[in-house]
């Protein structure tokens, strides 16, 4: 599996993934393997946006003061 290196490829990827499902011409083993992949960079997407939240609600916090 190829490195995750930022929030926008990992978007388009999950993007050509969700392209390739549609189009029904991907076979049950290929499914499988699409599958993980997908879920692997929703998890990372999930992570990076956790992280943005975090610091801005650190921010924001700290310009409160």
């Amino acid at each position: 599996m190829k490195k995750i290196t930022s929030y926008e490829k990992a978007y388009q990827e999950i993007e050509r993934i969700l392209e390739d499902l549609v189009s029904d011409e991907v076979s049950v083993d290929e499914l499988a393997k699409k599958v993980k992949r997908a879920k692997e960079l929703i998890t990372y997407c999930k992570e990076k946006l956790r992280d943005v939240e975090h610091d801005i609600n650190t921010t924001k916090g700290d310009s409160a003061t």
